[in-house]
């Protein structure tokens, strides 16, 4: 009988964890950059004496879907997407480097280039820091360009360059915040490979409609793991009676 419980019980415990990761996808269907996360089960075998036909389920969260999400312009200055591989790096509050496909950036009172959650945005040379009065162009390549409002293009100032990386997506670990970060804890190298697209910006790569059906499968799962431990209940109660009978 227990192992119909335990079984019924783990299968629906990871089943709750699975809907919270499609919620979580669900939530951020709109959100710049996102990528929708991953999860899958696998069976795990109970070793041990008189426990070698029980067997759990457990999920395993497999990453994330790195696939790149549409890009739509919105001829805002401030506003780039990164094209094909690669990540924009920023420095989160901690002081650490972390990494993002969210290009909707700002500048900051003191002229500081951030994201649209206030972490500055990481330059090759340093912070990148925008003189006010100026036009700003943002090249392919990251290099960030200031021309005093109505002087002539010959007085062009480089301000400095974003840095822009591309590890190896198993190395990448999503952390709390959505964005991602190498396992190894180090901070990536830029690579000159990668290109941003300025005036636009990348949207989610969820499908809400493949979220949606999933949703509903594990709503299902979870409702026949919900009635097998009904079942394993009905059929404690039925034989505590036939035992009260004997």
């Amino acid at each position: 009988m227990d192992r119909l419980i335990y079984t019924a019980m783990t299968g629906a415990s990871q089943v709750l964890q699975q809907q919270a990761a499609v919620a979580e996808n669900l939530a951020n269907a709109n959100t710049t950059g996102f990528r929708a996360e991953l999860d899958t089960f696998r069976a795990v075998p109970i070793v041990g004496e008189g426990l070698a036909t029980r067997t759990f389920v457990v999920d395993s969260t497999s990453g994330a879907d790195f696939t790149p999400g549409v890009l739509h312009q919105t001829g805002r200055t401030f506003d780039v997407a990164v094209q094909g591989k690669g990540w924009l790096a920023v420095r989160t509050r901690d002081g650490k480097e972390a990494y993002t496909r969210n290009g909707n950036l700002q500048v900051s009172a003191g002229g500081v280039l951030q994201t649209g959650s206030g972490l500055n945005v990481v330059g090759e040379s340093g912070p990148l820091t925008i003189p006010p009065g100026t036009d700003v162009t943002i090249a392919k390549d990251g290099t960030i360009s200031t021309v005093p409002s109505g002087s002539q293009p010959a007085s062009v100032v480089i301000v400095g360059r974003m840095k822009l990386v591309n590890p190896p997506d198993q190395q990448l670990d999503r952390g709390a915040d959505g964005m991602f970060r190498l396992k190894t804890g180090k901070a990536a190298s830029a690579d000159a490979k990668v290109g941003i697209v300025s005036g636009s910006l990348e949207d989610s790569n969820v499908n809400p409609v493949e979220a949606m059906v999933n949703m509903i499968s594990l709503s299902r799962k979870f409702d026949m793991q919900m009635k097998m431990l009904q079942t394993a209940d009905t059929n404690a109660q039925q034989a505590t009676q036939i035992l009260n009978v004997a």
